[in-house]
């Protein structure tokens, strides 16, 4: 009877183990494609009002996509709706769900049946992987209050990340508005790190020596090549990248695995001829996988490459 029992025990608390862990999983996922959402509108939005202010400055501008955008520009953030770029129909809420409403409306407007677009789904497909898999592998524990503030920040830098990541990959550029949110919170997630820290001065070396590998060496890099080489925009998502790493070694595997992934990527394309040795490759977007790959893997790839183990 008492084994009986002992087994009951151990097979309802594997069960409610289970379903918190299901529960987690469900909302980080239904969280990440809302989120993801956000992200693919506010992509839109920025591009809408950096070509009116490129515009306002006198600097050339693609008439068609400014008129395109022009749109989302005639409304502030508490009458702002989403709506179609090409005939300007508002979407209803059941327009609005998440990667569902693209993939019953087959990726086209309800109205005018002109096609939406792929980017938007694959932001909000993007936030939700990214959410669940920090989740999975996060390395700095979610024991206590100062931990789990730092993951939920982790998770919402994931949104500025998404925002930074497809900006850069379509029109080469990294807005101010998403860095300096991302610094914003990389400093944030930092403090919590020196105030959770035994070692508090170590600790700050830590970061300091994280924001001179991946902000400083892009500096230097910007200073030797007068920006041919990289944009200004890369030193501040190095620099809030550094912060939410706070670990100089973290940063530097960013850094090695940002160009690797760019070798990777660019050398096949060179070889075929389709990309020159002065052709534009945004480096946003490696460095924002790098950086993800440094968090959630880092640790390991380092002490197997110290253990040769790679």
């Amino acid at each position: 009877m008492l084994k009986n029992r002992g087994v009951i025990f151990i097979y309802k608390t594997v069960m409610l183990l289970l379903m918190e862990q299901a529960i987690i999983y469900i909302s980080l996922i239904l969280s990440g494609l809302c989120l993801g959402s956000f992200a693919g509108a506010t992509v839109w939005r920025l591009r809408a009002r950096q070509l009116q202010q490129d515009k306002k400055s006198g600097d050339k501008v693609d008439g068609a996509e400014s008129k395109r955008l022009s749109k989302l520009t005639k409304y502030n953030l508490l009458n702002d709706r989403s709506q179609c770029l090409d005939c300007s129909y508002k979407l209803k809420w059941y327009d609005l769900m998440p990667l569902v409403s693209w993939l019953l409306l087959l990726g086209r407007c309800r109205s005018c049946k002109k096609p939406i677009g792929i980017m938007e789904p694959l932001i909000e497909l993007g936030v939700a992987t990214f959410f669940v898999l920090s989740y999975m592998f996060w390395p700095f524990g979610l024991s206590g209050g100062l931990e789990i503030a730092r993951f939920v920040i982790w998770l919402v830098a994931g949104v500025s990340l998404a925002v930074l990541f497809a900006y850069d990959k379509k029109w080469f550029l990294l807005p101010n508005t998403a860095n300096f949110a991302l610094i914003g919170l990389g400093a944030i997630s930092a403090i919590l790190v020196i105030i959770g820290a035994g070692d508090k001065m170590g600790t700050i070396y830590n970061i300091l020596g994280s924001v001179l590998v991946l902000s400083g060496i892009y500096y230097i890099l910007y200073f030797i090549s007068k920006g041919k080489w990289i944009g200004f925009g890369d030193i501040k998502l190095g620099l809030g990248l550094a912060l939410l790493i706070a670990d100089w070694q973290l940063s530097f595997v960013a850094l090695f695995a940002a160009n690797l992934i760019g070798c990777l990527i660019v050398l096949p394309f060179m070889i075929a001829g389709k990309l020159k040795r002065d052709s534009h490759v945004p480096f946003g977007p490696l460095l924002i996988v790098g950086s993800f790959v440094a968090v959630v893997a880092g640790s390991y790839l380092i002490n197997a490459y110290f253990y040769g183990l790679l």
